[in-house]
């Protein structure tokens, strides 16, 4: 049986995720597991489309090559076990959840690469954190473990794009905005979505 404790909160969030997303989460694992691959697969989607807007960039180049091949190699990973669990892949209806983050990332410039660095940053940690949950609150033991699994590399995606903000703009510009937009991000979540997905 699960566990009633919860894993600790996680950095840059401004507020943890609700009981009621959990038991969601947990009643509905399969279509969730389905949700959490096309989530590796836009992960790893939006560490190249950065790279091809900033190709000059060498330390995003760097960093994110290797995250874009360790989101991969996760999305190869939760489709075996979507294999095994006879899951068949499929389209899914998106939650509003990223595209009303990404309402908030500005136009041009410098602000506009802050903020989808930021943005991607928030989504890498609350992504580590429902993972997280899963692993700690899934029924079925070696899937719970493969959920804890994935949660170092997660870690480091969000501090790499939190690495990646703060190294080219200095804490004083990131910080602010950091808070600004993590506020958005929690109220996005306020409301539990009725389709379960990762980012419910």
């Amino acid at each position: 049986m699960a566990s009633s404790s919860r894993p600790a909160t996680i950095k840059f969030l401004k507020a943890p995720t609700s009981q009621a997303w959990i038991d969601q989460a947990l009643a509905n694992l399969d279509e969730v597991m389905l949700d959490h691959s096309h989530c590796e697969r836009k992960a790893a989607s939006t560490a190249i489309k950065l790279m091809f807007l900033y190709p000059s960039d060498v330390a995003l180049v760097e960093a994110l090559t290797e995250i874009a091949q360790e989101e991969l190699s996760h999305f190869k990973q939760v489709n075996q076990w979507l294999a095994r669990r006879g899951v068949a892949l499929h389209c899914l209806a998106a939650s509003p959840y990223g595209s009303k983050l990404h309402k908030h990332v500005r136009p041009n410039g410098a602000d506009r690469k802050l903020d989808l660095l930021l943005v991607s940053a928030l989504i890498e940690a609350r992504s580590h954190e429902r993972l997280g949950l899963l692993g700690h609150h899934c029924p079925d033991p070696e899937l719970a473990k493969f959920y804890r699994s994935l949660m170092a590399s997660e870690a480091r995606h969000y501090g790499a794009y939190w690495f990646l903000a703060a190294n080219e703009f200095g804490a004083d510009v990131v910080t602010p905005r950091l808070e600004a937009l993590a506020t958005a991000e929690s109220e996005i979540l306020a409301t539990l979505h009725p389709a379960p997905r990762v980012h419910s």
